[in-house]
């Protein structure tokens, strides 16, 4: 890298730690603070009766205290990676980037804690000190073997989590890119030699680590600057290294990496030479750790040995050994079940977690996170990336139940599926509104069709589906295509073993399609000729035709293209006499709740019926997820003091619904500030039929509603679900270019069911 490289990486650095406001931490308040009401509960007086409750019994300071959710990072700087000794200060971006990573995998808050203080039984006594306030304590970046003392000290003093990141994290992680290594090697912990550097915190962790997987301690050989780590060893020993000392003469680690089957490095750069993998044994496994230089460059291993296993401590490799793997998840567990410590039992656990994880087939929000990489199980990816957002539901789901088991939970849980649920609902923030549908997907075995079948975000909700739900996806592409697709992305599903393949190049059904579509299109202008060419190159129309058929009962299109102009192709032959589109609407989900937005696509200037209808379809799809529908008709005009424009046609819809009979509670027209805020709303219309925020807003013109939609999306973090076409009786949805492979589930769960369970 060039030197303006590195000066410019440096500043923009140092711009992100200042900008906007220093640092990566702030406090906010969870309870309001807005009276003096407010101000009597969280101050005097009423703070005095949690207190008192606290005093009678302490286990009630994770009900009424963020205790039971706080850990403290303390650090006194002695050994920053990658920096050394840099002291207390300098280490506090480091430590406020670890509390950062907590909120943000688990979230779990943190408050680092950086301390004067070198001597490690002084730091000890102050670290125990702090136990009222939290809940767990991470150690970090404490030399050793000071290291070692402060965590000895913690532990026994202390009645919850003391962990030493920096040893037990990296081991953990170590320890399930060790198991998937073997794994594709063929070779067993029972029977490897291991040849390691460094004898620090993070390298004996690791050796411990191993031996509990299964090494035997007598085939581990441990090097230091000093050479081996050999019984009778006067220099640079402590109890930790003396632990894996070899009775034997050989004293480099040239004379010991012969044969050896994995290499373990937690030292400086460019310890193990060329020469010295050629020693190594058939696939060699290379752990080379060190940061930011490896032991050895991968590219330098695998001149020698091509075969070779190679993980680092760096992200621009594959298998990057990162602790945020771990120590997010086995604290999160921790601290859900009121865990005393974290014990082997639960770090092994969270081991077996993650290579699991690994072993199977990648998540589309992994893949989305790191585009361009290959992450199907094998020698390049051992283990999980850290934005895989299936971690925290299965590592911290596998530590509370070992920790229940080995004795250590204050607080056990009493459904352990459950709780996995509520980890995978706080990562996929639709997971829980969309709870409901999925339920009601299952008691129905429905065939959904999937118009652009080569698309990665189809191919992984094919997966899902078959993994999640009883549906049966139905794919139109080349087969080819879709195989190699599979193939490239991880995917363990293949076409036609696993799901129906359309090729819509050559596909036996061809002539029965197109003479169906030209059936259905003759008096409208399509010639036999127009008809084949259709069905030979448009794939939402052979999905529209496959439903038409029954062939499939629902057809998911749009991941490409306009949304009319696939909404022409549906209507053409799915809209009937009882079904006809009468609306789009997108479910926002927002940080306060949810928010259904309608029409965004369908009628571009609806009339009072059309917007009539779409108010009723709206509110029995809302009902679909769980929720009671308050329909708010939204436009500048406020009540009737606008007597042209939206407002006029949402005033003629309200009336047009005044004169049927509806179980669900409308009101309008207002602007959204009106809608969503019921004390301003009562203010100007006293007595108004509605109560509280209105959940679904209904406007009169395609571009106010698709512009809501979008800033709500795209500003304010909302997630979308949709957009649901209303009135098609599920025979077809139209999604938008930008949906998510978990989008595309949310749109299948939706389409998998009949739409006459929700009347």
């Amino acid at each position: 890298m060039s030197d303006s490289n590195k000066e410019s990486l440096r500043q923009a650095a140092l711009f992100y730690h200042e900008n906007p406001k220093p640092g990566k931490l702030e406090i906010r308040a969870t309870k309001p603070l807005a009276n003096g009401r407010d101000l009597s509960r969280a101050y005097s007086p009423g703070v005095a009766e949690a207190c008192l409750e606290i005093k009678d019994d302490p286990a009630n300071a994770a009900r009424y205290t963020s205790r039971g959710n706080l850990v403290a990072v303390v650090s006194n700087g002695t050994a920053v990676l990658g920096l050394g000794n840099i002291g207390a200060l300098a280490s506090k971006p480091v430590m406020e980037g670890k509390a950062v990573l907590f909120k943000k995998f688990a979230n779990i808050d943190c408050f680092d804690i950086e301390v004067n203080e070198p001597d490690p039984e002084k730091l000890a006594n102050i670290v125990c000190a702090l136990e009222p306030t939290f809940g767990a304590i991470n150690l970090e970046d404490i030399k050793a073997p000071d290291c070692f003392i402060v965590e000895r000290i913690c532990r026994e003093r202390m009645n919850i989590p003391v962990f030493h990141d920096d040893q037990h994290g990296t081991a953990i992680v170590v320890g399930a890119a060790a198991t998937n290594a073997l794994h594709v090697a063929g070779k067993s912990f029972e029977d490897i030699k291991i040849v390691s550097t460094g004898g620090g915190a993070a390298g004996i962790a690791c050796l411990n680590m191993l031996v509990k997987l299964g090494v035997k301690r007598e085939n581990i050989w441990l090097c230091d600057i000093h050479g081996l780590v050999y019984e009778g060893r006067a220099e640079d020993m402590n109890p930790q290294k003396a632990a894996f000392a070899q009775k034997s003469d050989l004293r480099t680690l040239d004379d010991v990496v012969d044969g050896a089957d994995l290499f373990l490095g937690l030292s400086g750069p460019r310890v193990l030479k060329p020469e010295m993998v050629a020693k190594m044994s058939k696939r060699p496994i290379i752990f080379a750790l060190a940061n930011p230089t490896p032991e050895i460059m991968p590219d330098e291993a695998r001149e020698v040995a091509p075969d070779a296993i190679i993980a680092t401590g760096r992200s621009d490799f594959p298998n990057q050994v990162n602790n945020v793997l771990c120590f997010p998840f086995i604290f999160r567990g921790a601290l859900d079940v009121g865990a005393t410590e974290i014990n082997d039992e639960m770090q092994i656990a969270c081991v077996e977690g993650i290579a699991a994880m690994a072993r199977r087939t990648t998540s589309a929000e992994a893949a989305a996170a790191y585009k361009g990489e290959q992450l199907t199980f094998g020698a390049d990816y051992l283990i999980p990336k850290p934005f895989d957002p299936r971690l925290s539901g299965v590592v911290s789901t596998a530590v509370a139940k070992a920790a229940m088991e080995s004795g250590v939970a204050t607080r056990p849980l009493t459904d352990l599926a459950a709780y996995k649920q509520k980890l995978d609902q706080s990562v996929y923030k639709s997971a829980m509104l969309m709870r409901p549908v999925f339920e009601a997907a299952r008691t129905a075995s429905r065939r959904i069709v999937f118009a652009e079948g080569e698309d990665e975000r189809v191919l992984r909700t094919a997966q899902a589906i078959l993994e999640e739900t009883t549906e049966t996806p139905i794919l139109i592409g080349r087969p080819e295509v879709i195989e190699a697709r599979c193939e490239r992305y991880g995917l363990t599903v293949r076409p036609d073993r696993d799901f129906q393949i359309v090729n819509p190049e050559n596909d036996p059904r061809y002539r029965d399609y197109w003479e169906t579509y030209h059936s259905v299109m003759a008096r409208r202008g399509v010639t036999p000729d127009l008809a084949r060419t259709i069905i030979r190159t448009n794939t939402t129309a052979i999905g529209a035709v496959m439903v038409h058929r029954g062939e499939a009962d629902s057809l998911i299109c749009g991941t490409f293209g306009e949304y009319r102009w696939h909404l022409n192709y549906v209507s053409q032959l799915l809209e009937t006499k009882e079904l006809h589109p009468n609306g789009a609407l997108s479910l926002m989900i927002l940080e306060d709740g949810p928010l259904f937005i309608a029409d965004t696509h369908v009628w571009q200037l609806p009339t009072p019926e059309q917007l009539a209808q779409v108010a009723i379809g709206a509110a029995r799809h809302v009902r679909r997820f769980g929720l009671t529908p308050k329909i708010a008709f939204c436009s500048q005009s406020q009540f009737g003091n606008q007597t042209e424009g939206s407002g006029k046609r949402l005033r003629d819809a309200m009336e047009i619904l005044n004169t049927g009979s509806h179980n669900f509670i409308y009101e309008g027209e207002m602007p959204v500030d009106v809608a969503l805020d019921g004390e301003l709303r009562e203010r100007l219309l006293p007595g108004n039929r509605m109560e509280g925020a209105a959940n679904v807003l209904i406007f009169g013109h395609a571009d106010a509603a698709s512009a809501a939609r979008n800033m709500l999306k795209m500003k304010a973090g909302g997630l979308e679900v949709g957009p649901i076409l209303m009135g098609m009786g599920n025979r077809a949805h139209i999604v938008t270019p930008s949906i998510t492979p978990r989008g595309l589930l949310n749109m299948a769960a939706i389409a998998g069911t009949p739409v006459q369970a929700y009347g």
